[in-house]
């Protein structure tokens, strides 16, 4: 049986984390048994960061190692039918989602006083104490030393904003009207973009990244399409 450590649902989401969410939909996708341990223990995390799992004694860290192992292991083929130009596509549309809108919305959630009082009680809130009295703290600093380590956080908040816009237009621009990222069928990358735009569109985080995603009506319908199709039950 799969283990994925991941943090504990939040915000009606499967997760606030859409790193965690991405892959908990990608082993939905792919149809394999796993079991959620939705500790939150970064502490206990081979690379530090969530999630990780353990399939059968083997840990994996990263969400996308943990996929392209998934894959390998286990004779998934989410992404047979797509063409060499499709998956350099996906590969363009997770860089988008994972490299750059991510690190403008951290800033939404994490630097923001609005969104950080929300971020806080989402991911801590369980935290036994005393150490809900330091790891937020710890938390936000060092996600504000990485956000200007990336150079995101090196940009006003106004520029920021911008990019995270246009993100937004780009994908919703390129997602039209299939009701797939690449297609008729779903592949890996909807996992993904499915886990970045909900964590977007439907946690009560205000900003005008969000505010972009919701006047994209086909971004708010695919979200829709993904959570009927794979968290019905």
């Amino acid at each position: 049986m799969i283990k994925l450590y991941q943090f504990a649902p939040a915000f009606g989401l499967p997760n606030a984390s859409p790193f965690c969410m991405k892959v908990e939909t990608w082993l939905r996708m792919a149809g394999l048994p796993y079991r959620a341990v939705n500790s939150g223990d970064v502490l206990k995390a081979p690379k530090g960061k969530l999630p990780y799992i353990d399939d059968d004694g083997t840990l994996v860290a990263d969400s996308q190692f943990i996929i392209e192992h998934l894959k390998s292991r286990h004779g998934v083929k989410l992404d047979a039918g797509l063409s060499p130009g499709q998956q350099a596509q996906a590969t363009a549309f997770q860089r988008l989602f994972e490299e750059n809108l991510y690190w403008a919305v951290v800033h939404t959630r994490w630097i923001n006083e609005a969104g950080w009082a929300l971020t806080k009680e989402a991911f801590f809130a369980a935290v036994p104490m005393p150490l809900r009295l330091l790891l937020p703290t710890l938390a936000r600093r060092g996600l504000r030393a990485e956000l200007r380590g990336q150079g995101m956080g090196r940009h006003g908040e106004t520029e920021i904003h911008a990019i995270g816009c246009r993100d937004i237009t780009a994908v919703a621009d390129f997602l039209a009207d299939r009701p797939f990222l690449l297609g008729d069928q779903p592949s890996s990358i909807d996992a993904t973009a499915y886990a970045f735009l909900a964590n977007l569109l439907w946690v009560p985080i205000d900003s005008p990244i969000k505010r972009q995603a919701q006047a994209q009506p086909n971004l708010e319908a695919y979200c829709r399409r993904m959570k009927a199709r794979f968290y019905a039950a």
